[in-house]
């Protein structure tokens, strides 16, 4: 009977030590305060940052000690999100910028070297979706909008942040991709080519800015409860055909997805670049 119940045992302390999918295991006092200032002295411009996924990473990267630098395209929406943030004694600045314009993602890049001494950390989260039906009735306009903001200004701001990166000795590079970049979502076809775009702009980049001691990786995230992505969600139609594919029967939280940005700009993955992490719920993902 020993035996068996020897085993047993070695069992229950798996279960402890492994949770279950779905399960937040909860972290003690020593690894908590540890990641908390994993990132201090780091300077981290997260584009897009006033709400959802964006919005969640700064806070994980402001919690780990980083100075964060927020943008939204409306001065309202980061007056609140530096209010928010600055209650929760984050590190934080705050400007308007729309990614898709040269004069604004450079205005963004030197107001941030000049208030806060540098860039360490850039997070390119920005995107935008202004097509959803049958991809042959997309026209020329929403293809260029749609790469532009998705592709284009995430290469062109991060061309910006490089030598700055490089005076500090080197750098993180985070891209936000999506789910769709692996497998493409119906009607959302354009916006799930940019997404796909950036898995391939991640591979391009990390083995020319290793170099320079600048890693660039990227997040795919599943469906996170966003209002970017409420169309989805809201449906129930649409929402249960997608929980079909889930392991993990819910939606994300952005809050999901800062973590994992956070981790990979942290030195715990100061040997992973190049690499896409899915953070999907299990949904599958292969190209």
């Amino acid at each position: 009977m020993e035996k068996p119940k020897a085993m047993l045992r070695c069992s229950f302390r798996r279960l402890l030590t492994y949770p279950v999918a779905g399960q937040t295991r909860k972290m003690s006092g020593a690894s908590l305060a540890g990641s908390q200032g994993s990132l201090s002295g780091k300077v981290a411009i997260v584009t897009a940052s006033t709400e959802g996924i964006g919005l969640a990473t700064a806070r994980a990267l402001g919690q780990r000690g980083a100075h964060v630098v927020v943008s939204s395209r409306r001065q309202n929406n980061v007056d609140r999100a530096v209010e928010l943030l600055q209650r929760e004694k984050i590190q934080v600045t705050g400007t308007t910028c729309n990614v898709g314009k040269s004069e604004d993602r450079e205005r963004l890049v030197n107001m941030t070297v000049e208030q806060c001494g540098g860039v360490d950390i850039l997070v390119s989260n920005a995107a935008v979706n202004p097509f959803f039906g049958n991809i042959m009735d997309s026209t020329e306009a929403v293809w260029d909008k749609i790469l532009d903001v998705n592709v284009k200004s995430a290469f062109l701001i991060t061309k910006l942040v490089v030598p700055h990166m490089e005076k500090r000795g080197g750098g993180s590079v985070v891209f936000v991709s999506s789910v769709a970049g692996y497998q493409p979502i119906q009607a959302l076809g354009p916006y799930s080519v940019s997404k796909t775009a950036l898995l391939g702009l991640t591979r391009a980049l990390a083995p020319e800015l290793a170099q320079c001691n600048i890693r660039v990786n990227c997040v795919a995230p599943g469906i996170i409860k966003t209002s970017f992505s409420q169309a989805l969600w809201q449906n129930e139609d649409i929402l249960g055909e997608f929980k079909k594919q889930l392991s993990i029967k819910r939606l994300g939280e952005p809050e999901e997805i800062g973590g994992v940005v956070a981790f990979l700009c942290s030195k715990d993955a100061s040997y992973i670049t190049g690499e896409t992490i899915t953070a999907t719920g299990g949904m599958s993902c292969r190209l």
